[in-house]
């Protein structure tokens, strides 16, 4: 059988699995398809994807305005061909609405939208930048160098006073203040530093060293560095729970969603992240019988995170009560960044 046969069989089993015992989730998940430069957008409540949405040349991540109505995807482009735009699309319609040239500032990557402002902030890791980007201006509002190399990711606080960008290639975390648009420290966490995120409260940041396999937390106010803590293999991306208990991170070599106890810091709970393999294709990060599982995504009802497997075209979604993944919704080619939207009203 072929890697999309046995694909289809098991997501039709695991469809008819209850989603949890609480009930499904609702809303709209987005997911990033690299290899084919769309947007899924899946309906949670039934499971399915409802559309799919043409962004630029070959996308990586997404973020959602506060009010659901609008996303904005990086077209961070490949090696030979970097991007330097931003995909527009109305949640409303499912149509992408407006392409915002980046200028000089090229490969788009990480994203998010600054609280409280019509702005998102972006990693342009062809320049070593963190831009800062007018949404409904369509424009460029400014560029902060975080002299490191390979600027990824990035994470914000609550307030949107600072920015945490990860540079893979320095293995480092650079802290920028996003109302002086400076920077204020770039911190040594571990080689192939990658996944950020900020604890809800705004207390730490975790940073995932793929190279090193460690988690660094952070002081988010001290920047002094916390702990170090061992993970599976080749840690991607991290995340914490919506009530910030937990933190989330997927190893892509070792195809595994592993847990943390936030407060403790152990590691409570490893989930295999198993779908059949999509064999024979190139794809921006794969290992031989891994489904690759990178993007992560935390569900606010504390119960449900969603997990790109980017080997197998399929979006894993783990219950952690149940510590498994109990549905497997089929999307696009190399799913990677994922978002969450209400259903806007109107549609």
């Amino acid at each position: 059988m072929t890697g999309r046969v046995v694909l289809a069989a098991l997501i039709s089993l695991l469809v008819l699995t209850p989603h949890s015992a609480a009930g499904q989730s609702s809303g709209l998940l987005l997911v990033v398809n690299k290899a084919e430069s769309t947007l899924s957008v899946v309906d949670l409540a039934h499971g399915q994807e409802i559309g799919r949405v043409p962004t630029g040349y070959a996308p990586h991540e997404v973020a959602v305005s506060p009010d659901g109505r609008t996303a904005v995807v990086t077209d961070y482009g490949t090696g030979q061909q970097p991007g330097n735009t931003l995909t527009v699309v109305d949640l409303t319609t499912l149509e992408p609405v407006a392409t915002i040239d980046l200028a000089e500032q090229t490969r788009p990557h990480g994203i998010m939208w600054i609280p409280g402002q019509d702005r998102v902030a972006v990693t342009t890791e062809g320049n070593g930048t963190l831009t800062v980007v007018d949404v409904p201006g369509r424009r460029v509002v400014g560029a902060v160098p975080t002299e490191q190399r390979v600027s990824h990711q990035v994470a914000l606080t609550p307030d949107g006073s600072r920015a945490f960008v990860a540079n893979i290639g320095s293995g480092s975390v650079t802290v920028i203040d996003l109302e002086a648009m400076a920077v204020i420290r770039s911190i040594p966490t571990g080689q192939g530093a990658e996944g950020v995120a900020v604890a809800p409260d705004g207390s730490e940041v975790w940073v995932s060293n793929r190279a090193e396999n460690t988690i660094t937390v952070l002081d988010a106010r001290s920047l002094e560095v916390l702990a170090t803590l061992p993970s599976s293999d080749f840690p991607i991306r991290v995340i914490f729970s919506p009530d910030g208990s937990r933190v989330m991170v997927t190893n892509a070599r070792s195809a595994e969603l592993r847990v943390f106890d936030a407060s403790s810091r152990e590691d409570i709970m490893d989930v295999p992240i198993r779908a059949p393999v999509i064999e024979g294709r190139a794809q921006v990060i794969a290992f031989e019988g891994s489904a690759s599982p990178i993007g992560l995504l935390a569900d606010p009802d504390g119960r449900h995170v969603y997990v790109a497997a980017a080997s197998a075209d399929a979006v894993a979604v783990v219950d952690l009560e149940a510590g498994a993944v109990v549905r497997l919704l089929p999307v696009g080619k190399e799913p990677d960044g994922l978002a969450l939207a209400a259903a806007p009203t109107g549609r």
